[in-house]
């Protein structure tokens, strides 16, 4: 299926988001996303050399870009990052909370190991919630806004090699519902975005990964997860970022509490 890029232009002029986990993968893919819907992007990873790579594409969009290396498991660069983006570019509308963490699923796997837990849930759970923390006063001083949490199938789909992440992003998604009680009345919105396989390098190692336990190719593997899917494709990050960006702009301004599935129609419920 050939991948269609819609028009957001405008979709976000004046809006700054915040972007954690930015990489060369979907964090990359949503702050481009946001920056041709107008928005400009502040970045944050643990790696500097990554964020100066993206800012250097967002900025080719004619879009400001602010580089802030953040480790969301320390809450004072969590604070730090948020003071610095309202601080330099004088607001804060839309949280992104990409950064993530998961069990390493090349190392053997009998039963449960909570220590294969603890990192993806300080990451993903408590690491997020941090950063909620910290950009929820700018948001209200801003009059409102959007945080966009990026959770997963695996949610609904969860293997026992990645069981921590998945547990970790369930988790999430009731805090994200939770939160949007908590906060609708300052007109902040919350809602989650839950992709399945994303097309890439790290999908690719994957399916070479599995391919080589079945002694099968790794296409046949692409193929078996492409066959479940009613669109029998594998969507790319730009793609999963549109609905960031709809999450982000006033186009889901009744919207709330909601969790999106974009997996080609794996899920339906």
């Amino acid at each position: 299926m050939a991948a269609i890029t819609a028009d957001t232009t405008g979709l976000l002029d004046g809006r700054i988001a915040v972007v954690s986990g930015v990489g060369p993968g979907m964090g990359r893919a949503i702050a481009l996303e946001l920056a041709r819907a107008g928005a400009d992007v502040v970045l944050a990873a643990r790696r500097e050399d990554s964020l100066r790579a993206v800012a250097k594409e967002v900025e080719g969009l004619g879009r400001r870009a602010l580089c802030v290396p953040t480790d969301i498991t320390d809450l004072e660069q969590c604070r730090r990052l948020v003071n610095t983006a309202a601080g330099e570019l004088g607001r804060v509308d839309v949280l992104v909370n990409n950064a993530f963490t998961e069990e390493d699923w090349h190392d053997p796997f009998d039963g449960l190991d909570p220590e294969r837990w603890r990192a993806p849930f300080d990451v993903n759970l408590f690491g997020t919630l941090q950063l909620c923390q910290s950009a929820i006063p700018h948001l209200r001083r801003a009059g409102g806004g959007s945080i966009v949490m990026i959770t997963t199938l695996s949610v609904k789909n969860p293997i026992p090699l990645l069981a921590g992440y998945a547990a970790s992003k369930r988790a999430l998604t009731t805090a994200a519902q939770v939160m949007a009680k908590e906060v609708g009345r300052d007109k902040i919105r919350v809602n989650c975005v839950a992709p399945g396989h994303i097309e890439g390098e790290s999908l690719a190692e994957y399916f070479e990964w599995i391919a080589e336990q079945r002694g099968v190719k790794p296409d046949d593997v692409a193929e078996e997860i492409k066959a479940m899917n009613p669109l029998h494709h594998i969507p790319s990050p730009s793609e999963i970022a549109g609905a960031v960006v709809f999450f982000a702009s006033d186009l889901s301004r009744a919207i709330t509490g909601q969790t999106l599935d974009v997996n080609c129609g794996r899920t339906m419920d």
